[in-house]
């Protein structure tokens, strides 16, 4: 489907303005910013682009920008997590929200978990993505790791808005080790025009100094917390601390060496396997099969890509070769296509399609 969003803002408590994207219907779920967020951009993200295709099927997946990111205010004072909890505040009151599941990836875990110690009758569930309890300096304290802190933020400030991606690299190095030269390419062109070098070094810094371990045992809402195994940013062990943490909380490994899933990898199918079973049931309402105007138009973009190759008599392996998927995620999608259509065949899905003027 085509992913169409209302972008709106708020004032967070220290005048901060910040910008809300919302997509879909159905039962809200908000995503708590992570590093380096642009409501826009997001949408055609390799690293963010299926999230929202994906999450915004089945609810009214809400995000935002963080302080000094994408269209939320870049000239700001403070940068902290205190701020950033606050800025959540803005955001529920804003929308208005009232008792919803957060979704809180990478730093964003920190900021969910927090809010919701302070407003526990606000959130029913936490789903956690690549989180930990504990930053870089407070999990090692000693002089080399102090050292390599500290070269980390002199290179965000200096090379962040400079036409040479070198300082960028070593940021997206940390975060992705199996990646292609094109999302690699992709997500530094995001990181530059998304945040100043200035903001960025204070974010960092925020990053290594967060300690929420004492917050951590205070949740009392279910948490589904997620980590893969060969994350190269957060230690798995640290994603394993930090839902060993909290009360009522179930831990979920998985496969692979991103600390963000592409959907090419094989942990992201899984991954919203388990999500969709953990949130609250989304009421079914699926097109009727004798409007198939209807059923096109509730596939994804990425769906849609999948089935005109498809017609094109591409196999499965020269799918993913064009549109940089594994094979294994080409015929998830093919899968989802054909159930989507409410047909059993291939050939009848590229029939409907063909009739609902969608691969003219």
């Amino acid at each position: 489907m085509s992913i169409k969003q209302d972008i709106r803002f708020c004032t967070s408590k220290d005048g901060v303005r910040l910008a809300i994207a919302s997509t879909g219907s159905g039962p809200p779920l908000v995503r708590v910013f992570n590093w380096l967020t642009d409501v826009e951009k997001d949408l055609t993200s390799v690293v963010t682009g299926h999230w929202i295709d994906e999450l915004s099927r089945d609810y009214g997946y809400v995000r935002f920008d963080a302080r000094g990111c994408g269209y939320s205010d870049r000239d700001i004072e403070r940068m902290s997590l205190d701020a950033w909890v606050e800025d959540l505040e803005a955001v529920m009151d804003a929308m208005p929200l009232e008792r919803v599941p957060l979704l809180g990836i990478s730093v964003g875990a920190a900021v969910a978990i927090a809010y919701a110690v302070r407003h526990p009758e606000r959130v029913s569930q936490i789903v956690l993505y690549g989180g930990f309890a504990r930053g870089l300096l407070v999990r090692d304290t000693s002089t080399k790791v102090l050292e390599q802190a500290q070269g980390l933020l002199k290179a965000a400030e200096i090379g962040w808005g400079a036409d040479d991606p070198n300082f960028r690299q070593v940021f997206v190095h940390r975060m992705f080790r199996d990646a292609t030269s094109e999302q690699l390419r992709a997500f530094d062109l995001v990181q530059r025009d998304t945040i100043s070098g200035v903001n960025a070094a204070r974010f960092l810094k925020n990053n290594f100094e967060i300690d929420i371990q004492d917050l951590a045992r205070q949740v009392r809402c279910p948490v589904l917390a997620f980590h893969t195994k060969d994350d190269p940013l957060i230690p798995f062990s640290e994603g394993l601390l930090l839902a060993s943490l909290i009360p009522n909380s179930r831990f979920v490994p998985l496969e692979g060496c991103n600390h963000i899933p592409f959907e090419s990898d094989s942990a992201w199918p899984l991954f919203l396997a388990e999500l969709r079973a953990f949130l609250p049931a989304v009421p079914s309402i699926r097109p009727q099969a004798d409007n198939p105007a209807a059923l096109i138009g509730s596939l994804t973009s990425r769906q849609r890509q999948v089935l005109l190759a498809v017609a094109q008599g591409q196999t499965a392996k020269e799918i993913a070769r064009t549109l940089d998927l594994s094979p294994r995620t080409v015929e998830m999608h093919v899968a989802r296509v054909m159930a989507t259509l409410q047909c059993s065949t291939r050939a009848e899905a590229v029939h409907k399609a063909s009739e609902a003027g969608l691969l003219t």
